[in-house]
């Protein structure tokens, strides 16, 4: 079996021929000329070829060093990547998304911002806008994608999302009684301009199921429960828009904000891909 290259005397013959001079590649290493010169003729044993020709007035590298040069340069390149590493702390990302904003496309961008750099650790926590703002506020999250919250300024619209009044084929409004609703607990802003907006048209309502996340309340639906306002991409294909054939009010286009104090690095860059997936994916 063949003996492996020594690290580093490939490092040296790189600082030989970058600087031009053992002496100036001796001084960069903290070492000795010497050293440097013993480290050279021990790499050319290895490769059984002259690397740099040298003599006490000039040093040239020869075309077997020029060849080697690269390749070297791509050794130490790998090795100083592969320390890096295995041995830097990895840096942590918490990213908080609103339940009504993280859907079906969620695990394809989880796997686009790992595939940016597979040593972040990155936790996602998913949960109410209100909530995750105030744990943004409380610096427990470095990111948030959330909807737009009344009394909350600030923040980079991503994309605008409309919301429609679905339910399941199957579902059938009885007159006279009040609309069935399904929606998510509060404090939720869905939830109150939803109301709202049912209060002011003078629309009876009530409540028949309140679920802990979009998907439980996707669930009531298809279910036959009642109707929820919620953007058509959250939803299982089969539901539909019910909101015209029961003269219910529109529901308006509302935005999809980032906040986030990452600004640099590779957090920064997974964040980008993050605001950039959603940016495609989320249409109005």
């Amino acid at each position: 079996m063949e003996q492996p290259l020594d690290l580093d005397t490939v490092q040296a013959f790189v600082r030989v021929a970058d600087l031009g001079s053992f002496t100036r590649a001796a001084d960069a290493l903290n070492t000795t000329q010497a050293a440097i010169s013993l480290k050279l003729k021990r790499l050319e044993t290895r490769l059984g070829c002259r690397l740099v020709e040298r003599t006490p007035r000039y040093m040239e590298i020869t075309a077997k060093g020029a060849t080697f040069l690269e390749i070297a340069r791509e050794l130490i390149s790998v090795h100083d990547r592969a320390l890096a590493v295995m041995t830097q702390p990895r840096q942590r990302l918490g990213i908080g998304i609103s339940d009504h904003v993280a859907g079906p496309e969620l695990p394809a961008l989880i796997a686009r911002m790992n595939a940016l750099d597979p040593q972040l650790l990155i936790e996602i926590r998913i949960g109410s806008s209100g909530d995750l703002l105030q744990s943004f506020d409380r610096r427990e999250l470095d990111t948030v994608i959330v909807r737009l919250q009344d009394g909350r300024a600030g923040g980079e619209i991503l994309a605008e999302e409309k919301f429609g009044w679905f339910t399941s084929p199957g579902w059938h409004h009885r007159v006279g009684e009040p609309l069935s609703i399904a929606t998510m607990a509060e404090p939720c802003g869905v939830r109150a301009i939803a109301l709202q907006l049912l209060d002011k048209a003078g629309i009876p309502w009530r409540e028949v199921f309140v679920g802990g996340g979009v998907g439980a309340v996707s669930a009531a639906v298809m279910a036959g429960v009642g109707v929820a306002a919620l953007a058509p991409r959250m939803l299982p294909l089969g539901a539909i828009d019910i909101g015209a054939k029961l003269g219910l009010p529109d529901l308006p286009c509302l935005p999809i904000l980032l906040h986030t104090r990452v600004r640099d690095g590779r957090a920064r860059e997974a964040v980008d891909a993050l605001s950039a997936a959603f940016k495609s994916a989320v249409r109005p």
